[in-house]
């Protein structure tokens, strides 16, 4: 409520209810408003601690509204070229002055200051081409304004300055819409003769057509037309297109939002596009599309009432189609209401149809639903086992799957690896062909003929590997056996058993008489002879072990006596 309040004095109770009652008329236009010192209108609407000036500025002249105004401001750049003589200059020197710049003789700056192209001897060494002096303004001001004003960055700025840079950009925009102009003109000059054969020819074809719709009465639409007849009067969203200037807005975002492109920094994640700035994937990988901040745009384009609205929208057009005047932009309101009237009824007209369809034909008993019970345990798959527990008839339910791949046969074979055990190899191979490679060809038929042939030859030469015999056979053999014939850890005795002791005997002195020679191992008699079983154990029993602590004993020491 404007004041209307003048005088000091303390007002009575039927003046403040008419002063109240003449602001409300004002208010309604039924009163003439409040007019200020100058004659401008003062609103009525305005608050009153607005409205009101305080006591310390009321200046009782009157409603006015001065004191919400700050004091009036000559931006013409008389008082600047008054207050600051531009381009002056003080006398030129005719020698060099102590303390003046090295570089161009100047007074008011020094070397480090000076503005000019450093010299290759200087003002003060040639004595000529001296600069003028820098003209500085003094401050006349008071000293509060002299405090600010040095402390103004933009204190003494002329903006007819920056008229110039004005000029040159205008200038650049000038020529580049006339070089764009040209290039236009030079494209549209080669397409002039056929743009008008299409015409003409466009023009023959819709005049031949509207005479064959007279004179059958066809009016229909062709797919094109049927196809863009709703694109053409649509809003596009998010998108304004002037054909003279086109200005596109997309997608844009809330400044304080995370951008899209910062949510998972993984290259390999969910594909942004910086023009349309859209991602249409989920970029946080394991986390559900609920829980995720942003879960893509797929995501975000179904839920909500994006559907419905959508809806909404095809309703609006096929309306417009038949002649009904519902617009979504226009009257959302009444659109969707209109919306919610033909569903109710569409709904309405379907129960009605169905009632009426099972009050004629009957079959009310076949749409109970069974209880819950049942639900989960019945099912129409028919499935019959025999005996055994092999499917007879219908199709056996799909085993689980392991997360290993199943049925998977590389190298030709027909088994997998370890179905076959091999008793001469003592090891697992291929059924298939047997095979103990892992990562063999199957050679089929032909491998198992011959691992046979092989198995048949290690049995007659008696090297065939012994049957795998149990710990606690193994401990009743040993237990078994005499204390010389005991094992030690090596198998010296073992293998010393099966020898004959005799030539065992001789092949250890054989050995023990080689070693003391020098230079036999060079002459190569021991390759020319036939080695024997005999031979070979004397070897292990006599040669030399860095390891072993008796090393350093004589060999015919550790000889049996």
């Amino acid at each position: 409520m404007a004041a209307t309040l003048q005088a000091p004095a303390k007002l009575s109770r039927e003046e403040v209810r008419r002063q109240r009652d003449l602001q409300e008329a004002r208010k309604l236009g039924n009163a003439p408003a409040e007019v200020d010192e100058k004659g401008n209108v003062i609103n009525p609407h305005i608050p009153e601690f607005m409205a009101k000036a305080p006591w310390y500025m009321d200046t009782g002249a009157g409603p006015s509204l001065s004191h919400t105004k700050g004091p009036e401001y000559d931006p013409s750049p008389s008082k600047l070229n008054a207050r600051y003589d531009r381009g002056q200059r003080a006398e030129v020197a005719t020698r060099f002055r102590k303390g003046a710049c090295s570089n161009c003789g100047a007074m008011t700056h020094k070397r480090e200051d000076c503005l000019e192209r450093p010299r290759k001897k200087g003002a003060k060494y040639t004595g000529q081409d001296f600069a003028p002096d820098e003209y500085l303004q003094e401050r006349t001001e008071s000293r509060g304004v002299a405090y600010d004003s040095k402390r103004d960055r933009w204190d003494g700025y002329d903006p007819t300055m920056h008229l110039s840079v004005v000029a040159e950009h205008e200038a650049l925009e000038e020529a580049r819409k006339a070089l764009r102009e040209k290039e236009i003109d030079s494209k549209s000059a080669k397409t002039d003769l056929n743009e008008v054969k299409k015409v003409a020819k466009a023009g023959k074809s819709k005049k031949k057509k509207a005479l064959e719709d007279e004179e059958f009465g066809s009016s229909d639409e062709s797919d094109e037309e049927d196809e863009l007849k709703y694109a053409d009067a649509a809003d596009v969203a998010g998108q304004k297109l002037d054909t003279k200037n086109r200005v596109t807005v997309r997608n844009l975002r809330i400044r304080e939002d995370t951008a899209k492109y910062l949510i998972n920094l993984d290259t390999e994640s969910a594909y942004y596009d910086p023009k349309t700035r859209s991602m249409r994937e989920n970029p946080s990988v394991g986390v559900a599309p609920e829980d995720a901040v942003f879960a893509g745009e797929n995501f975000t384009r179904h839920s909500g009432g994006a559907a419905e609205v959508q809806r909404l929208q095809m309703f609006a057009w096929q309306s417009e189609a038949r002649g009904q005047d519902v617009h979504i932009n226009a009257n959302p309101t009444q659109a969707s209401l209109v919306h919610q009237q033909f569903k109710t009824k569409k709904d309405d007209l379907k129960d009605r149809t169905a009632k009426s369809m099972l009050d004629k034909y009957g079959g009310t008993e076949f749409l109970q639903k069974p209880p819950k019970e049942l639900l989960s345990g019945q099912t129409e798959e028919y499935i019959e086992y025999s005996r055994t527990g092999q499917v007879i008839k219908g199709v056996e339910r799909a085993k689980a799957r392991s997360k290993y791949d199943e049925d998977v046969h590389p190298g030709n074979h027909t088994s997998v690896w370890g179905s076959w055990f091999s008793r001469s190899a003592f090891t697992w191979g291929y059924a298939c062909c047997h095979s103990t490679l892992k990562a063999s060809y199957c050679a089929g038929q032909a491998g198992i003929e011959a691992e046979k042939q092989e198995s048949a030859g290690l049995l007659l030469t008696g090297t065939v590997a012994p049957q795998q015999k149990t710990m606690l056979q193994l401990h009743q053999e040993k237990r078994a056996r005499p204390d010389d014939e005991a094992d030690d850890g090596a198998g010296s005795k073992r293998r010393a058993g099966d020898m004959n002791s005799s030539k065992l005997d001789k092949a250890l002195r054989a050995e023990q008489e080689r070693l003391k020679r020098t230079g036999d191992e060079a002459s190569g008699d021991a390759y020319n002879r036939n080695i024997e079983p005999e031979d070979m154990e004397a070897y292990r029993r006599l040669r030399s072990n860095a390891e072993d602590p008796m090393a350093n004993l004589a060999n015919d020491q550790l000889l049996p006596m």
